[in-house]
């Protein structure tokens, strides 16, 4: 399987949330996403996207356009959790958009200094590194995401030697990765402290071929890897049924291959998406109402 090639997509990174509403303001007011549709499920995912909960939970897709052409934030709400402990897995994601501190600005929403960096941080801590330049409208806004690491020359070993993911930069204490240079890059950086991955726990996602998942299976198989989730197919009601298997790098990091066929189709952009969002938040019995 050295030979491998894997044809993969970058497609989203989940982030547990403890309140919705207070994201929703801060990713459609502040980010500037739109919502490309909302899901409600009754009871627990059994790839576990929506953590170690078996009760009623919620996600919303939200970016600056379709999944099939933007990588997106996957925000899962479990209902009656109100916070997560946050790790330190999660380094941030980074932004191109003068457009989202400027709206920042005008609603005194703050904007902190990390490194050199203008930061905005979600209601539940995330991080979210913002590049002051127009944002652009013919590419995606979203240009990495950043995940710590404890050893970043095993962290390459598996993210490049195994899963065959295209080395775009590298520094000695961070490496930039990607299948295909127009989606957001993958960013592995070097922590000199034990990584702690907690309760607020995110994943991130990849769409590749049907007929490659088998292949990811072996080459993880063979080299003694975490498969979390084996080959299982998830069921979406009243929508496409996909297949998926998860799993885990050196670190913990918990990555999600899907199949690009089923994926395509249950990824369509809903128009009463952001509709759905704020009725649900509304008649959510957990819901702050402050």
């Amino acid at each position: 399987m050295a030979s491998a090639t894997i044809h993969g997509r970058a497609l989203h990174y989940v982030l547990k949330i403890g309140n919705r509403e207070k994201n929703a303001f801060f990713f459609r007011e502040i980010l500037g996403m739109q919502v490309d549709r909302h899901e409600e499920f009754k009871e627990g995912c059994d790839a576990q996207c929506n953590g170690p909960y078996d009760n009623r939970w919620s996600k919303t897709m939200i970016g600056y356009g379709p999944e099939s052409s933007h990588f997106v934030i996957e925000l899962t709400y479990n209902y009656g959790v109100k916070n997560y402990e946050l790790g330190n897995d999660l380094g941030g994601i980074t932004i191109k958009s003068k457009e989202t501190l400027e709206r920042a600005r005008s609603k005194n929403y703050p904007i902190l200094q990390e490194e050199g960096q203008q930061v905005l941080t979600s209601p539940d801590g995330y991080k979210f590194f913002i590049i002051e330049e127009p944002q652009p409208r013919d590419t995606d806004p979203v240009l990495s995401v950043t995940l710590n690491s404890t050893n970043i020359a095993a962290s390459k070993e598996y993210w490049h030697g195994l899963l065959k993911m295209k080395v775009l930069n590298e520094c000695p204490n961070t490496i930039t990765l990607s299948y295909n240079e127009k989606n957001a890059a993958l960013i592995l950086k070097q922590i000199s402290v034990p990584l702690n991955r907690a309760k607020a726990y995110g994943r991130i996602a990849f769409a590749v071929p049907l007929n490659e998942q088998p292949v990811i299976d072996t080459i993880i198989r063979e080299a003694n890897g975490t498969i979390l989730t084996p080959l299982i197919t998830l069921d979406t009601p009243g929508k496409a049924t996909v297949r998926v298997i998860i799993l885990a790098d050196p670190d913990g990091h918990e990555i999600c291959f899907v199949d690009e066929e089923g994926f395509s189709e249950l990824s369509q952009v809903e128009e009463d998406g952001d509709r759905n969002l704020t009725k649900f938040i509304k008649k959510d019995p957990f819901q702050d109402k402050d």
